[in-house]
């Protein structure tokens, strides 16, 4: 049972509630942690400006899903894991590199250098040194995507820090958060 409930659309104020249709009206649902941040506006408007704003960068929807997969795994978020799962197939992602993924790696140099760097961010609360931000430009990261890397960290860490927190009914096929062997 979450800790935070969801906010059902009717009862949303008219801004909230035009949001949370605009989202249904987007990806076909309103997914559970998009209803529960609406009980806090200024929380799900931020997440789905910075959702913007990342979605229109250098990194393509696949490497985006790259860069989920890694966050969610580091921060052991298992709603995001099974949505960015999902999110990562219909990005092109197979279920080897989805693996490769949460584990840090990647099927080629560029792919494990975001999982890596991503991984890293959180590991090491942003303080990333210099043999890591070297291996990721080695590994064809240009300095766009360094920040880039960050913003999508950063936007994951906000939803797995509420999911975490919300223990957030999980509205997606669900996924283990623990590697597979």
């Amino acid at each position: 049972m979450p800790h935070i409930t969801p906010l059902d659309p009717q009862a949303a104020d008219p801004a909230t509630a035009a949001t949370l249709q605009a989202v249904k009206a987007k990806i076909g649902m309103i997914p559970n942690l998009y209803a529960t941040l609406a009980r806090a506006p200024a929380a799900l408007n931020g997440l789905l400006q910075i959702n913007e704003a990342v979605g229109g960068g250098r990194l393509t929807a696949k490497e985006r899903e790259i860069v989920a997969l890694a966050t969610s795994q580091a921060n052991g978020c298992g709603y995001c894991l099974s949505a960015h799962t999902l999110l990562g197939k219909h990005a092109g992602l197979t279920p080897e590199q989805t693996q490769a993924a949460r584990a840090g790696s990647g099927a080629t140099p560029r792919e494990a250098a975001l999982a890596a760097l991503a991984k890293a961010l959180v590991d090491s609360r942003g303080h990333i040194d210099a043999a890591t931000r070297e291996r990721s430009r080695a590994d064809g990261l240009t300095d766009s995507d360094l920040l880039e890397v960050v913003a999508n960290v950063a936007a994951m860490t906000l939803t797995n820090y509420a999911n975490n927190l919300i223990d957030t009914v999980n509205d997606f096929p669900a996924v283990d958060v623990a590697l597979a062997a």
